[in-house]
């Protein structure tokens, strides 16, 4: 099966949890949930931050059932609060 790498760019409260230029090699067709996984794997202490962020490919909002079919930056976008 081909790979795929993944590039992952954060913004928001988890940027500051989360490594510069954290990148996976996962399976061609791999769905952002298990991107997602693969993060948690390597950085336990985001997992909640995660479950709340919205996820992006680009200028687009993805969900976590889209599948991942070439080299791409999923961008995490953490909630903002304000008044």
């Amino acid at each position: 099966m081909h790979s795929i790498n993944i590039c992952i760019e954060a913004f928001g409260a988890i940027e500051k949890q989360l490594p510069q230029g954290l990148t996976f090699e996962c399976d061609l067709n791999a769905t952002v949930a298990e991107v997602l996984n693969m993060i948690v794997q390597t950085c336990p202490q985001v997992e909640a931050m995660l479950e709340r962020c919205a996820c992006a490919i680009g200028e687009d909002i993805i969900s976590r059932q889209h599948h991942l079919t070439k080299n791409s930056t999923v961008v995490l976008l953490s909630p903002v609060a304000g008044g």
